[in-house]
């Protein structure tokens, strides 16, 4: 795989040297840049703007002889999805959710094959869904059961527009054994604990670092950034948590638009590229394919019994069947009044 990336990547350059052609030559003989914009979600930003973009450029530079400008904007996932199909003309887009990448090929701005044509079922990395937790656990949290205890105060996004959100409830969901509503029943105790719930993954852990809540369900990944900025707190990995899924892909019709096909696809390349994965694992995500687990790295701890979207069918049916306005299983408990989730419990 690695050595696909890399012969994506020579072979978009190759690309981006010739697609121009003699005609156009005279006319942009004072053109010596390039222009890229990247929809991102919260998570990556650091990684991509401390070490992903100026490596991207300096690949770039080397293999065209060219500059060019990566601009990047982030949000939520699912608002960064809506932003993109509305309107935002992003040649790549990075998102929390597999299903928030479908919502673009259904406004017709990427491809049904997108997934395919990334490569590694169209994911730039992976993440796990953790617990983070003041230093020294104080609380002695240890698993998803813990943050339903009276007087254990939990911060976690709003699902509605937070991708990081929606696989943090289902890591909850999917702990849990039984059915449905005893899967439910779990979601509820912790969210009857929930006192804040921010519009986005960082801005949920930024609450949580400026002292709001004993806890706060977030990505792994996260977590780490947090250390390398000099914040301390610890986290745990339940024994039974989610992988998170980190997808990409190409915007076709705004890159063809904007005559950057050849750059964006190199840039989705260089993500899966050996250097791109080394560089995403520094800001702690774990590598988009292999094992999930890594002896090796002490940085990452064993993720005990993980579980995907693929063990509940996948996005396409996790959306409708658990958070679908109204319907789904967890938007139930959402919408319900705490003496609602009462009878659950």
């Amino acid at each position: 795989m690695r050595g696909l990336a890399r012969g994506l990547f020579a072979s978009v350059v190759l690309l981006s040297a010739s697609a121009c052609g003699v005609g156009c030559r005279a006319a942009k003989a004072e053109d010596t840049g390039d222009t890229l914009i990247v929809g991102a979600y919260s998570a990556p930003r650091e990684a991509f703007e401390e070490a992903v973009i100026p490596a991207f450029r300096a690949a770039w530079r080397r293999q065209t002889g060219r500059d060019i400008v990566v601009r990047a904007s982030y949000l939520g996932s699912g608002a960064q999805a809506r932003a993109i199909a509305q309107g935002f003309e992003a040649d790549v887009a990075v998102l929390a959710l597999d299903s928030d990448v479908d919502k673009l090929v259904k406004a017709a701005l990427v491809a049904p094959d997108w997934r395919a044509r990334t490569g590694g079922a169209g994911l730039m990395a992976r993440s796990l869904v953790v617990i983070a937790v003041r230093s020294g656990n104080p609380k002695g949290i240890a698993d998803w059961a813990d943050l339903g205890r009276p007087g254990v105060e939990v911060l976690t996004p709003n699902p509605r527009t937070s991708g990081g959100a929606m696989w943090n409830l289902l890591a909850v969901y999917g702990s849990a054994a039984g059915d449905v509503k005893a899967k439910s029943a779990a979601v509820a105790r912790v969210l009857d604990n929930v006192i804040v719930m921010d519009k986005a993954a960082r801005e949920s852990l930024v609450s949580f670092e400026r002292g709001i809540g004993d806890a706060a369900i977030t990505y792994e990944q996260e977590v780490h950034v947090a250390r390398r900025a000099g914040r301390h707190y610890d986290y745990v990995v339940p024994p039974a948590t989610a992988v998170i899924d980190v997808p990409m892909a190409t915007v076709d019709r705004y890159a063809d638009a904007h005559g950057r096909r050849a750059v964006a696809e190199a840039f989705v390349a260089f993500l899966r590229s050996r250097q791109g994965q080394a560089l995403l694992g520094g800001f702690g995500f774990r590598p988009a394919t292999g094992p999930i687990d890594l002896p090796g790295d002490a940085r990452f701890p064993a993720a005990g019994h993980p579980f995907t979207a693929a063990d509940f069918g996948g996005w396409k049916k996790i959306a409708p069947g658990l958070f679908a306005p109204d319907t789904g299983a967890i938007t139930r408990v959402l919408d319900a009044t705490r003496e609602d989730r009462e009878a659950l419990r």
